[in-house]
Parts: C-alpha cells; structure tokens; sequence
C-alpha cells in the first residue's frame, strides 16, 4: 500500500456496504455512513443503486467482472461481525463490573462505532495507517452529529512497523480490561511474524475474556495446495490495486496455533457457509468465497 494513499480495498468494500444498504426489505444490515467514503465513480454508482432494478444489476455487474464472490463475501462477512460484536458487548453497557472497551485493528472505513447501538456506549479504539484513517476521518467530518465521535479514539499505526502497543498506551487503552477486537481485513496484508507478534500482544494485553474477531485467506489457495473457484480473479484484482494478499491460516491448523499464543478458537466460518446462514433465508443466492473466513477467538 501506498504509504500516502488511503486503502483501495477499503473503498472497495464501503461500496459493497452502500450497495447492500441501497436494498430494502432483504437486506442484510444499513450502513449509513458507507457512501460517504466514496469517491468519483464509486459515488455515483452508491447513488444510482437507490433505483432498486439498477442496484440488482449493478451487484450482478460487479459479481460477474470479480468472480469469486468478493461483493457478497463482504456483506456477509459485515452481518456475521456485527452479530458477533454485539453478542460479546451485550449486557456491557452502564455496568463498571462487566466493563469493555471496542479495539479496530486496521478499521478502514468501518462505521460499527457510530451504526451499532452496543458499540456507540463503548469505548473505542480505532487503530488504522495514517493515510487511511486521515481519509476516514475527513470525510466523515460534517456528516456526524457533534459527540457523535467523542467516544472514538483515533490511533494511527503502520502495523509492519510501528509498535502496536505502545500507541495504544499513549491513546488511553486500558490493558487487561475485556476487549472486543475487531481485525477484518487484515491478516491476509500482513507477514506471518506481523500476524504473530500481533495476536500475542493482544492475548497478553487484554483481559480475560476478551474475543478477537479476524478474517483470513485459506492458506491452500495462497500457496496452490487447495482449487477455490474464482480466487485467481480476486488475487489479482487485490493484487493490481497495489495490495496483494501475503499470508494466510490453515483453518485445521487454527485451533493450535491460537492455543499456543494464549487464545481459545470460539467459531471459524467461510463467506459461504455464512451465506447459508444469511443469504439463503432471503432468497438470495449469490456467489462468495469457500477460502475467505471470519474467526473468533477467546483470551483465556
């Protein structure tokens, strides 16, 4: 990525969360804050998806230039998170005994802090590169409503180089209270020692209890020992944005890896047997990906 840009891959998917929140009775969750982080063409087609045959077509436009499931892939991989987060805060809220604070690691242009109700009585903490979150934040200047964001602490960090730890200290992260982190979007960026280094500082700095939420690539597609429809497209379409995928989990190997660095494996889903769980109920049957998974693990 480029050290001045702000993510592609992160408009990428603010445009598949406007898309689906474009929709009416079968959608999967209203991000309403997705469209503001659109830029150019991007903008336009949010808007001209409000027409709702033209937003079919322009999601069956979309599924069909990036084979492999990316657009669905992602809105599922929304709702799934959302549930996920807002099952691990409930019963948080106003009680100092069960007190947890809300950590995105690489948060893009996520809105949870300001669209979900657990989460706008949280603490959060959103930890993302300086391009990026400077883009997030002025674009979202002016569409929030004064104290909309003062339960947000902005904490920019380049997670290849900077010291995680550290800039959370100074931004005012409480280590060793429960912690609900989310990390989509990410791993599959990153190194294996990056991952590593990672998982274990948040193992060792946050409380028991706590849940780490983290998407990842199926290792077997990255290194060729396992076929996935469609994932050659996607690959190379991450990787002409100038964000190619560097690292990937095994999900058998999950469980052990997790246990080794302090973590207990909770769930472990693909985009597609998500799908099965959100899609289907709708009536919708669109393609997403078998090798992109979301994951949530426990701090013992």
């Amino acid at each position: 990525m480029d050290a001045d840009r702000a993510s592609r891959t992160a408009e990428h998917v603010a445009l598949f969360r406007a898309l689906e929140s474009r929709r009416r009775g079968d959608r999967l969750f209203d991000d309403p804050y997705a469209a503001a982080f659109l830029t150019g063409q991007y903008r336009l087609v949010a808007r001209l998806a409000a027409v709702a045959p033209l937003g079919r077509r322009l999601e069956r436009y979309i599924d069909g230039r990036w084979n492999g499931g990316p657009r669905a892939s992602a809105v599922v991989r929304t709702r799934l998170i959302d549930d996920l987060v807002t099952e691990a805060l409930a019963g948080t809220a106003g009680d100092p005994d069960r007190s947890c604070q809300l950590l995105l690691l690489g948060a893009g242009y996520d809105s949870r802090a300001y669209r979900l109700p657990a989460a706008s009585t949280t603490t959060v903490f959103e930890v993302d590169h300086p391009a990026t979150q400077a883009a997030k934040r002025r674009l979202l200047r002016g569409r929030l409503p004064a104290g909309r964001m003062s339960h947000v602490h902005f904490v920019p960090v380049d997670l290849l180089h900077d010291d995680l730890g550290a800039a959370l200290r100074r931004a005012g992260f409480a280590s060793a209270q429960r912690t609900v982190v989310i990390w989509e979007g990410v791993t599959n960026y990153l190194t294996a020692e990056a991952v590593d280094a990672t998982l274990r500082l948040l193992a060792g700095t946050t409380g028991p209890g706590s849940r780490i939420i983290f998407t990842y690539v199926d290792r077997a597609a990255l290194d060729g020992t396992g076929r996935f429809a469609g994932f050659e497209r996607w690959r190379d379409s991450v990787r002409d944005a100038g964000e190619p995928w560097t690292f990937g989990f095994h999900p058998d190997e999950l469980p052990g890896y997790l246990t080794h660095r302090g973590l207990v494996l909770m769930s472990d889903l693909s985009t597609r047997e998500a799908a099965v769980r959100y899609l289907a109920p709708l009536g919708r049957d669109e393609p997403t990906a078998e090798f992109y998974r979301v994951a949530e693990a426990e701090v013992r």
